[in-house]
């Protein structure tokens, strides 16, 4: 089915944009991720990535021709499709996006003319909104501020990071100034072009701005946990933790609210040692309980003279607000587990040549694989040779790649991300470790670019390393299978009719039955079977 591409919104002011260069022309096969053209803002000239795979069926603005956001851009579908309704759909759409447009500015100037001077905007004053980081982007989450109220802003600073339901992504300003107001604590999400910030002159007053522009806005956060910034940097950011211990207790930090603010680290501490956080005075600014507080804390007594004492067994939770991300997981995960009939495919590999070898391997001075990277190479060099497995799944057909991406499987602390290794069966096993382990590491950090979580062929999940013998993956589509990997278990096995100590792993392959018949994944699991139990034969 063919998508309409719209001129994206690549600036928090740009209102139309140009498109300086196609990179790609009609009839052109495109991947997800390639550069479609370079458009110009009203800031710079961006390229302009597609997040959709097809062929360019239609080019609805020209080199040097501008058009406003969210106006027909291109046109990506199969080739030879129908488009005709689609191209007049959107001539249509936009007369009448323009005569609302041209209704919507005569009812504003009607309201401005009894408008109050708060509600203008002082010149040199910059309102900054939620930007759209991606074409799918509806709204996004404040990750993390770089740069708090007061503080001098240059052109091209890093302002925040903005959490997607693609990535975590840098914000950068694009103008210099002063921060005077910020409309989105970290952890608050808002719709794109809602009030995100205002730069200005230093000492400009623009709360009547702030409370004009984000009316609409407050009414939404007024639902929301409350959040405080405190500081720019996310890994010590506040969290809130709710109490009912006594407010006259002289050793809480606790305000008259019963709330008590604590850094992450701090709170998994107690949580880890059983403090009652209600007990320890924190010494961070504004009380905040930090890291040093949980170290040095003895537990007091309660004085007789207070006559309360905090009970156990109490009923207690913290709530944490679905970010963007644990949203997108959740939602394509239901698509996959509900739209893929899923099936199960168990075997148990004998590792005893596969620990040999990778001995041996890691004896070369300067090198270092995992069993994990050995099953990634095994997953491409098998794929290769069963293109059924590493096909994908669309409605009126079916999609065979020769090339083999495969996705592996990273936990982070908002849920799992899946970084691609490109090529994977063309690489060394030296290359792909170096890549997961860079790719593991970004995860964590939440740097992973767009690029380099997309194109997945087939999905590696291995939760071995957490002790895990064996366990079932929910397709990560538009893959066809994904393959669960276990721990590497000592047990008594059966070899020349005699039993003796040996090492087996269990693995189970998830496919998608409408790609992959039961006999298919079955042959493809012997083939991998051929390289885990006989490693050498990767090398070949």
């Amino acid at each position: 089915m063919a998508e309409v591409i719209n001129m994206p919104r690549l600036s928090d002011t740009m209102e139309e944009g140009t498109v300086a260069t196609w990179l790609k022309k009609v009839g052109d096969k495109i991947e997800e991720g390639d550069i479609l053209a370079e458009i110009e803002t009203d800031k710079a000239t961006m390229e302009f990535e597609s997040f959709h795979e097809g062929t360019l069926l239609h080019i609805g603005v020209q080199e040097g021709e501008t058009t406003k956001v969210d106006q027909l851009l291109a046109i990506i579908g199969e080739e030879g499709e129908d488009i005709s309704d689609l191209i007049s759909g959107s001539n249509s759409d936009d007369e009448d996006k323009k005569e609302a447009e041209e209704a919507k500015d005569e009812s504003e100037s009607e309201a401005s003319s009894g408008s109050s001077e708060d509600q203008e905007i002082p010149e040199g004053v910059t309102v900054v909104t939620m930007p759209r980081l991606s074409d799918t982007m509806e709204e996004g989450t404040v990750a993390t501020w770089l740069k708090k109220v007061g503080d001098e802003v240059e052109e091209g600073d890093i302002l925040a990071e903005i959490e997607t339901d693609k990535a975590t992504m840098e914000f950068e300003s694009f103008q210099s100034g002063t921060l005077l107001h910020i409309g989105l604590g970290e952890g608050e999400s808002a719709k794109v072009d809602s009030l995100l910030a205002i730069i200005g002159p230093a000492g400009t007053d623009v709360s009547g701005i702030a409370k004009n522009y984000s009316a609409e806005g407050d009414a939404k956060k007024e639902s929301q946990p409350e959040a405080k910034i405190e500081t720019p940097k996310a890994e010590t950011k506040n969290e809130e933790v709710k109490t009912e211990a006594p407010k006259t207790t002289s050793s809480t930090s606790t305000s008259d609210s019963g709330r008590i603010f604590v850094s992450p680290l701090a709170k998994k501490m107690a949580e880890e040692k059983g403090i009652n956080l209600s007990q320890v005075k924190g010494s961070g600014e504004n009380g905040r309980i930090v890291k040093r507080d949980i170290e040095n804390f003895t537990p007091v007594a309660q004085s007789a003279s207070v006559g309360k004492f905090v009970p156990t067994g109490q009923e207690d939770f913290d709530e944490i607000p679905n970010s963007n991300m644990r949203k997108a997981i959740a939602k394509n995960l239901a698509k996959s587990k509900f739209t893929a009939p899923h099936y199960y495919l168990n075997v148990e590999f004998d590792m005893e040549n596969a620990i040999a070898f990778r001995q041996q391997y890691n004896s070369i001075p300067d090198t270092k694989i995992s069993y994990n990277d050995m099953i990634v190479k095994a997953c491409a060099l098998a794929l290769k040779q069963h293109p059924q497995v590493n096909s994908q799944w669309f409605d009126d057909r079916m999609r065979l790649n020769n090339h083999v991406h495969i996705g592996v499987a990273v936990a982070v602390s908002d849920g799992l991300m899946v970084p691609v290794v490109k090529f994977a069966n063309e690489q060394s096993l030296p290359q792909i470790g170096a890549a997961v382990r860079e790719f593991a590491g970004k995860a964590r950090n939440k740097k992973l670019s767009l690029e380099e979580m997309e194109g997945s062929t087939f999905t590696v999940s291995n939760l071995g390393m957490f002790g895990i013998d064996s366990f079932t993956s929910i397709i990560n589509q538009p893959n066809s299978a994904i393959l669960s990997v276990g721990n590497i278990v000592e047990k008594p096995v059966v070899k020349n009719g005699q039993i003796v100590v040996g090492n087996t792993m269990k693995l189970c392959l998830a496919c998608d039955h409408r790609t992959v018949d039961g006999a298919t994944g079955a042959q493809f699991l012997q083939t991998l079977k051929g390289y885990i139990e006989n490693p050498v034969t990767m090398l070949v």
